[in-house]
């Protein structure tokens, strides 16, 4: 599958494939440096794609080609941010991700890519609501924040710890982003499902967390706890139709923590 990319691109394998969910990857060298081969397997990869090269490095991994269902772009080697919370960092690795949200977010001559609406990400939860009690809430909510949107601009849609890495020169930059065009504090909300879910719901953390990325990210707080009550119903969803309810229960507390913050 990589063999006609590799000779499109003049391309030297350096590495052994990997399989995701959502695409595969291959490390290759280009022009003698190194760089990672990506293979989308779905339309909503290829919508990463778009945005990817839209932001040219700003705050993202730096896109060298880009055609149909594959992307050429520069590695990051540094790892990722998952492991500072646990370390006891958790306010840095906040701080990393609302600087790195800051970049992607800036206002940018060019004309916006062509993304899907934020609306159509909360698709699950709909259908959840009818469940009742957080679910149904959580829709509620959802749907006024979706009804009187602010701050328009394109997104991430799933910024989270995993999905921030630091390359060769010590930068922080995005990977994998769904691409989206929607309400800017909607990209912060992920933080708080994260880096995992039983780090994410001990106590006081996520009241924490959102004064710290309100203040940050120039954000109201109680629009911020709105969003972030939303996705985490909307994660809890996701689980769920994943058939994994312990995961939507954990995601749940979270919710309902975000909720209680209101």
């Amino acid at each position: 599958m990589f063999t006609p990319w590799l000779r499109r691109w003049n391309l030297t394998p350096d590495g052994p494939p990997r399989r995701t969910p959502s695409s595969d990857l291959l490390p290759v060298r280009a022009g003698g440096r190194p760089a990672m081969l990506k293979l989308a397997h779905s339309a909503e990869e290829q919508t990463g794609h778009r945005l990817m090269v839209w932001l040219d490095g700003g705050g993202a991994a730096r896109v060298y080609a880009h055609s149909g269902p594959a992307l050429l772009m520069e590695t990051l080697p540094g790892g990722d941010l998952t492991g500072l919370p646990p370390a006891g960092d958790d306010d840095g690795a906040t701080r990393v991700l609302c600087a790195v949200a800051a970049r992607l977010h800036r206002p940018r001559p060019q004309p916006w890519p062509a993304l899907p609406s934020l609306r159509t990400r909360f698709r699950s939860l709909e259908a959840a609501a009818p469940q009742g009690g957080l679910y149904a809430r959580a829709w509620e909510r959802a749907q006024a924040l979706l009804g009187t949107p602010q701050d328009l601009r394109p997104l991430h849609g799933d910024l989270h710890h995993g999905n921030v890495r630091r390359g060769a020169g010590g930068e922080w930059r995005v990977i994998d982003p769904k691409g989206l065009i929607g309400e800017r504090g909607f990209d912060y909300a992920n933080i708080f499902c994260n880096p995992d879910l039983d780090f994410a719901a001990r106590p006081g953390r996520l009241t924490r967390q959102a004064a710290l990325v309100a203040d940050l990210a120039g954000l109201e707080r109680s629009r911020l706890l709105a969003w972030a009550l939303a996705y985490a119903a909307l994660s809890a969803a996701w689980h769920r139709e994943d058939g994994d309810p312990a995961s939507a229960a954990r995601t749940l507390e979270i919710a309902a923590l975000a909720e209680a913050g209101l």
